[in-house]
């Protein structure tokens, strides 16, 4: 199993000390989401400021952009960092396709299906100088001329990664793809009965294994020194525990468990605009299935405990910004290591 951190940066230059600090420290890669800000252009600073931390998204939006966008994009960053980036691509919701970028919302299973099956088209194209020829529903990429070819590179298998909650996810990752992001509102349970199976049979269609996949995720850690901050920690990760479970999307996380009646209360809550009062919702029953507490010389075991077999990469949720508690981080790297 890999320990990974997550790219926090504010700014590029915040970008590349983060990356120099996490690779300096012994992590293994450093993922960057799409929240805030654009997820490629950390990685691009982040690409020539290391040289041996993986770099990816977890996860880039695969609808706002067309699978050419993503081609160029993806293709540069893996030959600035020569050969060390992973695309990770995400559907988002329907609310946030459509209000918030405003593109069309159908099919997002097998719309994603045809992205991957474009990527890979395309860069096909561009290191074998096969025609381009892709026809499907949603896209069609047909013309590839030579002032438009960016050229071969050094590592041209890029690994492609999706992420997802549902089976059809899941079995997608299995069939077609080099990894899968679990969503950080799981558990143990929800790994091994839910996801792990369905990438199974995904592979199994492709005559694949599981061990083809790659399945990485973030988990929530309630960590601290002393009472004061695990307080702290439990209760921001019961937040984001109870914004996550308020989604009818990850209700399946809940129901496992049997507590999918508490997403339709949170729901409703969040519908109203009752953020604060959510968070009563999350007992410390479900803390205990959806996070891990204990003190930093326990985490790295803790950690390993749980995830063992299930997982083969991991993050933290909430990782401290460069400089914040680093004698820390670095212990915690070297016992997960050890």
């Amino acid at each position: 199993m890999k320990l990974d951190s997550l790219m926090t940066a504010r700014s590029l230059d915040e970008a590349a000390a983060i990356a120099r600090n996490v690779e300096d420290m012994g992590f293994d890669g450093v993922w960057s989401m799409e929240n805030q800000h654009d997820p490629f252009l950390s990685l691009a600073v982040a690409a020539i400021a290391t040289t041996k931390l993986k770099i990816g998204t977890a996860i880039a939006l695969a609808f706002p952009r067309s699978p050419m966008s993503f081609a160029y994009t993806a293709w540069d960053l893996q030959a600035a960092s020569n050969g060390r980036f992973i695309l990770g691509l995400g559907t988002q919701v329907k609310g946030h396709n459509q209000r918030r970028y405003s593109v069309k919302w159908e099919s997002p299973g097998p719309k994603l299906r045809e992205i991957i099956q474009a990527l890979r088209a395309i860069w096909d194209c561009w290191q074998n100088g096969t025609k381009l020829d892709f026809q499907g529903r949603f896209f069609s990429h047909t013309l590839m001329t030579p002032a438009f070819m960016p050229g071969k590179i050094e590592h041209p298998h890029i690994p492609i990664y999706i992420a997802g909650v549902n089976p059809y996810m899941c079995r997608l990752a299995g069939e077609l793809c080099d990894g899968f992001h679990a969503h950080p509102f799981h558990s143990a349970k929800f790994l091994r009965e839910r996801v792990l199976p369905q990438i199974e049979e995904g592979a199994q269609k492709a005559g694949r294994s599981r061990k083809d996949v790659v399945v990485s995720t973030s988990s929530f850690v309630i960590m601290g020194d002393s009472q004061k901050e695990m307080d702290e920690m439990r209760e921001q990760v019961r937040m984001q525990i109870a914004f996550y479970a308020s989604t009818r999307t990850y209700k399946p996380v809940l129901d496992v468990h049997g507590w999918g009646d508490v997403c339709l209360s949170l729901n409703e809550k969040a519908s109203k605009g009752e953020w604060a009062a959510m968070a009563k919702d999350v007992t410390d029953e479900m803390l205990e299935e959806y996070a891990i507490t204990g003190s930093p010389d326990e985490v790295p075991a803790l950690l390993k405990a749980k995830y063992e077999g299930l997982l083969d990469r991991v993050a933290f949720y909430h990782p401290d910004r460069p400089g914040v508690n680093e004698a820390r981080w670095r212990k915690i790297v070297e016992a997960f290591y050890a």
